[in-house]
């Protein structure tokens, strides 16, 4: 800040002084503007969440498939004969078992972020 006991010596310092007083003043009001946005921060924040929950979603997607391709190999060349059949029908039939799969990771997402909202209001999780 500038001292404000000293007095400018000729009117161009005063310009200068009343130039910077300005530009720090838009400047601390830029930044209580900023902090008093709520709605701004909170659709930030909920950007934020989705861009990580379409993130896990690819990821958990992947891993579903990947556990299928697994399982469909092991069933089909060994293990019991419903076994077999349950996997030969999910892979005929793919869409379900990726709903299933997509509806599993949301609720992972949906707990997750519950949880952490109840940590930062200081509750305890049950």
């Amino acid at each position: 800040m500038t001292e404000a006991t000293g007095g400018a010596k000729g009117p161009d310092e005063l310009r200068q002084q009343i130039e910077r007083t300005r530009n720090e003043l838009g400047d601390t009001v830029e930044e209580l503007a900023g902090k008093a946005d709520v709605k701004g921060r909170a659709r930030a924040r909920a950007a934020d969440l989705r861009d990580k929950a379409g993130a896990m979603t690819v990821q958990l997607r992947s891993s579903a498939a990947q556990a299928g391709y697994t399982v469909q190999d092991k069933a089909t060349h060994t293990g019991p004969r419903p076994v077999r059949n349950v996997v030969r029908a999910g892979m005929r039939h793919p869409r379900p078992v990726l709903v299933a799969g997509v509806a599993a990771g949301a609720a992972v997402v949906a707990v997750e972020v519950v949880r952490r909202r109840q940590q930062q209001r200081g509750h305890r999780w049950c």
